[in-house]
Order: C-alpha cells, then structure tokens, then sequence
C-alpha cells in the first residue's frame, strides 16, 4: 500500500493542486486493497489522517505550531535567530483552507468504504468455545478457520487490561503458533488436547474455534476483526 506522510498538508509544497494529486495517489491505492478485500493497516491510517486533519480544522493553533518558520534576521551576539511564521501568508492559509475542504470529505468517503468491510467481515465470524470455559480467559488459543477449507491456524492470544481517565480498556495480542487439518480423526477438541500437551504451561486453557461465511484475507483482515470480536465476546462473560 501506497503511504502518506503523517505531516503530508504542511511539508513540501503547499499547493492544492499538489496535495491533491498527493492524496487521490494515496487514496486509489487504499482503495485497490479494500477491493482485495484488505482492511489492515489502511483503514487504521486512514482514520488517524482523518482525526489529524479534523484536529487541524477545529484547532488552528494546531497548523500554527505544525509549520516551518524561516529565519528573517540574526542576532550574533545572543546567537538567537528572529523567525517569520510562514501561517502568517494569507494565500497560504487559504491554500490550507481548500485543501481541508477537498481532504475531508475525500477521507471520510475512504473510511465508510471500509467500515462497510469491517462490518461485512464482523458480521461473517462466528465464535464458539471448544469444550468447557475455564473461569480465566484471558489467555487461550483462537482455532481460525475459514471454510471450506480443512486448515485450523492456531493462534494463542493474550488479553490485557489497561486504564485510562478512570476508565477501564481491553487490550488483546496474539500469535500465531500451530496449523492442523481438521478430519475425522482430528476434531477441534482433540486439536485443544494436543496443545495442551505441546504447550503445559497453560493446562486448562480457554479455546475458540472462530470462523468466517465468507473468506477474506488472514492477515489483513479477519484475524484484526477476529481479535476485536473475541475481545467484545469475552467481555459480555466478565459483566
């Protein structure tokens, strides 16, 4: 995927007609991964270009400290440097003002495209625990599977808790550990006996079996949905 500079509206050129052929190369480029069906990580930047560009809207003073400044004058003696702020310019600033404009609905299109994946995926997982859940689980295996396709990709995850203002956040990780091929013979619970075995140090670990309607692609897609859904699942356990 094709990146843009965090700072893309204040470094280089700022030029309208640039920046907007900047943004509609970056933009086309998210776009052809949403079609590949590939939400991670463009649906992440594109939401934090978003929130920095609505912080820059609602909050001049923002884009006052985010440019450069050029230096007009010297002082050898006190070794101090005088600057001119470039926001001072007032083409420029309604350079800035056209590009906003342009930008955030452009943004704001890229990110309803995506949520509609993220929801389509959401809505295509479902999650099942294999056997009986323990009373802790906030550290098991995930048994990802997309039919029809036999392949169970193990994943362990972790889940941590984490606050802020007096509130209270789940945090998951994961990594991917094992692959096994579901068959007759090898159930999903006989695949949770086998990583009990191969991995002692959790001897009665929670173990979802989470799969798709519809494949998308692992890494990219259902594995960050999948993670956000498992934490959600567990937490209605917790309350």
């Amino acid at each position: 995927m094709k990146q843009l500079d965090p700072d893309w509206l204040t470094k280089g050129l700022i030029d309208f007609e640039y920046k907007k052929y900047q943004l509609l190369g970056y933009l086309n480029s998210v776009r052809n991964d949403f079609n590949d069906r590939k939400l991670y990580p463009p649906l992440s930047e594109l939401y934090g270009h978003y929130q920095t560009l609505i912080s820059i809207k609602n909050n001049k003073q923002n884009l006052k400290q985010s440019f450069p400044k050029e230096i007009t004058a010297a002082d050898n003696d006190k070794a101090e440097f005088l600057y001119r702020e470039l926001i001072a310019d007032d083409k420029l600033m309604q350079e800035i003002e056209d590009i906003l404009s342009f930008a955030i609905p452009a943004f704001e299109n890229g990110l309803r495209e995506g949520r509609a994946i993220y929801e389509d995926v959401e809505q295509s997982l479902k999650i099942e625990p294999i056997g009986l859940e323990p009373l802790y689980t906030d550290a098991g295996y995930i048994l990802l599977n997309q039919p029809p396709d036999k392949e169970m990709h193990v994943y362990q995850y972790d889940i941590t808790i984490f606050h802020h203002a007096n509130e209270k956040f789940r945090g998951i990780h994961t990594k991917k550990i094992d692959s096994f091929k579901e068959s007759v013979s090898n159930t999903v619970n006989s695949m949770k006996l086998g990583l009990i075995k191969k991995y002692p140090e959790l001897p009665n670990p929670a173990t979802y079996l989470i799969q798709t309607q519809i494949r998308y692609p692992e890494k990219e897609t259902v594995m960050p949905v999948a993670q956000l859904a498992l934490v959600r699942y567990l937490s209605t356990k917790t309350v």
